[in-house]
This record gives C-alpha cells, sequence and structure tokens, in this order.
C-alpha cells in the first residue's frame, strides 16, 4: 500500500472519530444575544402598592412631621389670636386651610428624591415598569398619609374655633376634593427641582403660587355655606380640578422624571 493511501486512511480514521455537531439554527445563533437583551419582566400594579405601602410605613417619621406641623399651627393660632369668639369664628376657617397647605408642602419633599438616590428610579427606568403609574401610586399613598389625615384632624375647628359642624363638615368636603390638586402642585415643583443640590428650599416658592387659587376657592365655598349659601359648584369645580390633575400631573411628572434621570 503507498504512503498516499496511508495517509488518506489516517485521515478518514481521524475524522470518524471526530464529534459530530449539530447544525447552528438562525434562532439558536442567536437566542444567548436575545436572551442577553432582552428586558426584565413587568411590575404589576399589585407588586408597586406593595413596595410603596411598606416604604411609607417604615418611614413614618417623615409623614408624622408635617402633621404635627398642622397641629402645632392650629393649637397655636386661637391663643395668638385670642379668645373673642366671633374673631375665632372668622378666622378658623382660613387658619385651618392655611396649616394644611403648609403641611402639604413640607412633606412632599421626599415624594421622589429617595427613590432618586437610592436607585429604584433606575431600576423603574431599566425594567420598563409603568413610570407614570408608579408616580400615581406613591402620590395616592402620600395623600392618604397626608391629605386625608389633615382632612380628619380639620375637625378640631370646632372646639378650637367654635364653628359649628355644618361649618366643619364643609371645611372637611373642601380639603377632601381640594388637597388632591395641591399635592398634584406640589408633586409637580418636586419633580423640577430633583436634580438640584438644594431644591428642597425651592418646593414651596414654586408649589404655594400655584396653589392660592384652590385656597381662595375652598374658604369661599366654606363660607358659603356658613352664610346659608349654596357652596357645592365651588367643590364640584375643586373636585374637578383634582380628577383632572390626577389623571395627567403623573404623567407630566413621570416624564420630568425620566429627563432628570437621564441628565
Amino acid at each position: 500500500m503507498s504512503s498516499g493511501d496511508n495517509s488518506n486512511l489516517a485521515s478518514s480514521s481521524l475524522q470518524s472519530h471526530r464529534p459530530v455537531q449539530a447544525p447552528i439554527l438562525p434562532s439558536a445563533r442567536f437566542s444567548s444575544v436575545s436572551n442577553f437583551a432582552a428586558p426584565p419582566q413587568g411590575i404589576g400594579l399589585r407588586q408597586l402598592w406593595r413596595r410603596e405601602w411598606q416604604v411609607k410605613q417604615k418611614s413614618a417619621v417623615q409623614w408624622v412631621y408635617p402633621l404635627v406641623l398642622f397641629l402645632v399651627i392650629i393649637t397655636l393660632f386661637p391663643l395668638a389670636v385670642g379668645s373673642e369668639p366671633e374673631l375665632l369664628k372668622r378666622l378658623g376657617v382660613p387658619a385651618m386651610w392655611i396649616a394644611a397647605v403648609l403641611a402639604l408642602v413640607m412633606g412632599v419633599d421626599d415624594l421622589f428624591r429617595p427613590a432618586f438616590d437610592n436607585g429604584t428610579l433606575t431600576q423603574l427606568i431599566v425594567a420598563r415598569a409603568p413610570l407614570s403609574l408608579w408616580v400615581l401610586l406613591r402620590l395616592c399613598i402620600h395623600w392618604l398619609f397626608s391629605g386625608g389625615l389633615v382632612a380628619l384632624l380639620s375637625l378640631l375647628v370646632v372646639p378650637l374655633f367654635g364653628l359649628s359642624w355644618l361649618e366643619a363638615g364643609a371645611l372637611l368636603a373642601s380639603i377632601v376634593v381640594g388637597s388632591p390638586l395641591l399635592l398634584m402642585l406640589a408633586a409637580i415643583a418636586s419633580s423640577l427641582t430633583l436634580s438640584l443640590k438644594n431644591g428642597a428650599v425651592l418646593v414651596p416658592l414654586i408649589a404655594l403660587p400655584m396653589q392660592l387659587p384652590v385656597l381662595i376657592f375652598a374658604t369661599g365655598a366654606v363660607d358659603l355655606y356658613a352664610t346659608g349659601l349654596n357652596g357645592l359648584p365651588i367643590l364640584a369645580l375643586l373636585l374637578a380640578g383634582s380628577i383632572m390633575a390626577t389623571l395627567v400631573v403623573p404623567w407630566v411628572i413621570a416624564l420630568i422624571l425620566k429627563m432628570a434621570w437621564l441628565n
């Protein structure tokens, strides 16, 4: 047998002992790349609500402080004005609303800044979570611990300022329908100052001018009830404004948060 035949037999024997590889299909060829580039699973409404509720419960100091500020203002106000009954009745509703506005503005700075600093906002954006839904849930939970409790505490206007229960009920209703709009306006101011170093100082300066019309309309509605007139149209107007703000503002804040994250 010649040397050429021996080399052919050797090469054929080596090829017979090589492992046979299956053909790589296009779908299998890029499966690893597609798995690496695929976004994580979406975050649902229930997970977002549970997380935000737990975060709010753990940060009790952040939402108790505005309530304490509200109680201090409405308690010290009668002591500073005096004990004249007519004067207290006339100033009771404005004092309650001023304290409510200050309490809402003071507690709004920590709405998005902790999530921006600790990377929660980054995780939500990378995971392609519905950012506007997260903003809406965070605002709703914050309102329950701020505006809702302030509305209940406003009933203290009866023993502190001598108002009737009818006026106290109108005051409570005005805070319930008007405080969501106040919160949405303050949340816009908080998101606009998120990337600034001392943005907390600018939040009241931006939010309070936008909140003044709500304060004027709400106190006017309670005064109408106190004089025997119908203040329901004004309360309905405040409710409509709160509903429109709840539908629109989370989308606006989500866009602002994405811009602050990119910068």
